[in-house]
């Protein structure tokens, strides 16, 4: 039956961003004998060779959207965008590459501006040890438009997916949570001091911390050295772009299962609860749903516990439960909540 007047029109935001991938793709069906794992993790996987495997990766950042040039530095947007794509191929245990970036750009940027961009592209290439190959360029009516493509390798038996995830199955997260969310709100704040009084100087002492975490992050390469290292290979895992509570939705999803885990375990930086405390939001909450800390979260069997209970990268919080328990966050005063997914949503007004 084709769509008529009557019919009501759907908004994007009532499904999310996670809700339309799913519904523009539940009809495509994979039909190379190559493609291992199409759409639904961090990386597609594609078969390079009997032992080896290709990760491929793409992200679209837009002026405007994903970043404001006010106070975002075209040479630590050119770094973060393409730390946001190895994040990803990390997050499924391999090793980047290669990058791509496309560009469309505005005539009220100049080519020093342009320049700036690619010297952050460049510095984090020499830093990962990743090739730039390719891209394309285009003009833009307004703004700035910006995506990178990034592939990598790892071996068959060694990648890790969303899916793999057992009950009593440890959860993990690297580094500190919230952070990004909180350099954040103080980027934002100057930015409203400065819109009103021009000659007012950004109040940005002692936060350095902060504001790197939100204007320039950086992949975990070293957590999977310290994995292969100890000899562990996760159950499952994935980057924590959108918020720590949105991508244990996504583990538990994909590998039909629930979660338990403890807000006094959350590790989140002193720093980040005392300003987060300032901006009066629950420091739980800004580890929660903060998103853009780009650590990894990612879960072990609980034989491998010995091998890295004392290692400080990382922090257990948790773990995996059956499907019927649901996910479930318990407080400091032993209270049970539920935990909902209300990380960033590029479909909705954030």
């Amino acid at each position: 039956m084709s769509k008529t007047e009557d019919q009501p029109r759907k908004e994007l935001q009532e499904l999310g961003e996670f809700g339309l991938i799913d519904h523009l793709t539940r009809n495509f069906k994979t039909v190379q004998h190559s493609t291992l794992k199409g759409v639904g993790d961090d990386a597609a996987v594609i078969t390079a060779s009997e032992e080896e495997v290709l990760l491929l990766t793409t992200d679209l950042l837009i002026e405007g959207i994903h970043f404001d040039l006010m106070y975002v530095p075209l040479r630590h947007l050119g770094y973060k965008a393409v730390m946001v794509n190895l994040s990803d191929i990390y997050a499924m245990n391999g090793t980047p590459r290669q990058i791509t970036v496309s560009i469309a750009i505005s005539n009220r940027f100049s080519l020093e501006a342009v320049e700036e961009l690619y010297a952050g592209i460049r510095l984090a290439c020499s830093r990962y040890g990743v090739d730039l190959v390719g891209g394309d360029t285009s003009s833009s009516h307004a703004g700035l438009y910006l995506s990178v493509t990034a592939t990598g390798t790892a071996l068959k038996e060694e990648v890790v997916y969303r899916h793999g995830a057992q009950e009593n199955d440890l959860i993990f997260v690297s580094g500190d949570l919230g952070s990004a969310y909180v350099g954040l709100l103080l980027l934002e704040r100057e930015k409203k001091v400065f819109e009103a009084n021009p000659d007012m100087q950004p109040d940005f002492e002692n936060v350095d911390y902060l504001l790197e975490r939100q204007l320039k992050p950086e992949a975990r390469r070293d957590i999977i050295e310290l994995l292969k290292e100890l000899n562990i290979t996760p159950t499952s895992m994935i980057d924590i772009s959108d918020g720590l509570a949105s991508e244990l939705h996504h583990i538990c999803k994909q590998s039909n299962k629930g979660c338990t885990i403890y807000e006094d375990k959350l590790p989140i930086d002193p720093l980040t609860f005392e300003h987060a405390v300032a901006f009066s939001i629950d420091p739980t909450t800004a580890a929660m749903n903060g998103g853009e800390d780009y650590e990894l979260l990612f879960t072990i069997s609980q034989k491998d516990y010995d091998k890295i209970k004392e290692r400080l990268e990382v922090t257990p919080i948790g773990h995996i439960t059956d499907a019927a328990s649901g996910l479930q966050l318990i407080s400091k005063k032993g209270v049970v909540y539920p935990i909902q997914a209300q990380g960033w949503n590029h479909l909705k007004n954030n």
